[in-house]
């Protein structure tokens, strides 16, 4: 990972935020405000893959305060099972899902490729924030709380839900169950992009971070090794959906390190906590203080019960035991 993040190329004094562990966007200056771009791809197969693009790249827009404004998608197809079907549908997600976020597609590359046996998607995506209201992940304060909106870990219980329909039944799940995990996708839903403007526009927010591969565990060593900070971590202070700690007891998954896609991390001023969570209360925003930003020197601790462990990471998600 040091050497990837050598790789800057030609220096440019516009370039604001460039590759830094833990900071998901890169931020440019465009005079009066900032230009923030993002490129992700989805290389997993899934029926969902042009909604899963939109949302996984407006998603690392939004924690950094910035407005997702336009989309280029590059579609690589697999030579002998692209049909025109499949090409509408692909694009049919992708419109749906940018009109429904105010998106515009602007542009992108299309074609068929050997030795593909899926289609794989990527996307580049750009928005803009005015320049005093930018956030970044490395911006956690010490003494800093941590909010969690919407809980762990919506889109493993979902992923859980689908690989493992089957098996659930069998094991005595009922179907109506299974369907409600299976739809956590869209319900609770793996966008986080209202959650972030609703924070930024209520309270002054020092870092947003949207944990995805790793759970929210490497979620925050991430936070923490871009700011230089510590963490203190309340485990039963966490939301945790009643469908995620059952799959994920079932198959035997830490929750804590399930993909957790969905969750929007964000540090915020002591003094703004409340405010915060009164803010998502009244939208219905599924919250919780679920920790606080200490000294570096104090490490990454959890409390769990009487407990406290060092945090743990994981660095291979606890999804990939199913596979």
């Amino acid at each position: 990972m040091s050497n990837l993040l050598k790789l800057q190329g030609w220096p440019d004094e516009r370039v604001v935020l460039g590759p830094q562990v833990g900071e998901d966007a890169a931020v440019i200056d465009f005079g009066d405000r900032y230009l923030v771009a993002k490129t992700d791809p989805i290389t997993f197969v899934t029926n969902e893959i042009g909604w899963y693009l939109v949302q996984v790249n407006a998603n690392d827009l939004a924690t950094t305060g910035a407005v997702p404004r336009w989309l280029l998608v590059t579609l690589l197809l697999p030579e002998k099972k692209t049909t025109p079907q499949l090409v509408r549908m692909i694009v049919a997600q992708i419109d749906a899902a940018c009109q429904d976020l105010h998106i515009a597609v602007v542009g992108g590359h299309t074609e068929i490729t050997y030795g593909l046996d899926r289609p794989i998607a990527i996307g580049h995506m750009l928005g803009e924030v005015a320049k005093d209201r930018l956030v970044t992940t490395g911006g956690a304060r010490i003494g800093d709380d941590l909010v969690l909106a919407k809980g762990i870990a919506i889109e493993g219980t979902s992923i859980i839900a689908r690989v493992k329909s089957e098996e659930l039944r069998q094991r005595g799940y009922a179907q109506d169950v299974i369907a409600r995990a299976q739809n956590y996708l869209y319900d609770p839903g793996i966008s986080i992009v209202h959650e972030a403007r609703l924070a930024v526009e209520s309270v002054a927010v020092h870092a947003m971070h949207d944990p995805t591969e790793g759970g929210l565990a490497t979620g925050l060593h991430e936070l923490a090794e871009a700011a230089n900070v510590g963490v203190w971590l309340d485990q039963d202070a966490i939301p945790v959906w009643p469908e995620c700690t059952s799959l994920c007891a079932e198959f035997g998954l830490n929750p804590l390190g399930t993909i957790a896609s969905g969750a929007l991390l964000i540090a915020v001023p002591h003094e703004q906590t409340s405010t915060l969570l009164s803010c998502y209360q009244k939208a219905n925003v599924t919250c919780a203080l679920i920790g606080r930003v200490t000294a570096a020197s104090e490490g990454l601790k959890l409390k769990s019960g009487t407990s406290i462990i060092a945090l743990p990471r994981f660095d291979q998600d606890e999804i990939t035991k199913l596979f």
